[in-house]
């Protein structure tokens, strides 16, 4: 089985989350508010952003 070589097309470089409006938070002390949502996303694209530059040296 040959092995296949990822190229930018079929493999696209991760796109960060946008960030929210300052007005999207209620500042009613939520559990979960929009910035921690934005910060958990903003984790996962650093985490695979590193893993697709890993893969595209260049």
């Amino acid at each position: 089985m040959g092995s296949t070589i990822a190229t930018p097309a079929a493999d696209p470089q991760p796109v960060p989350p946008a960030p929210p409006d300052p007005e999207d938070c209620c500042r009613s002390g939520c559990a979960v508010c929009v910035f921690d949502l934005y910060n958990e996303a903003l984790e996962r694209y650093e985490a695979a952003l590193a893993a697709w530059l890993a893969r595209h040296p260049e």
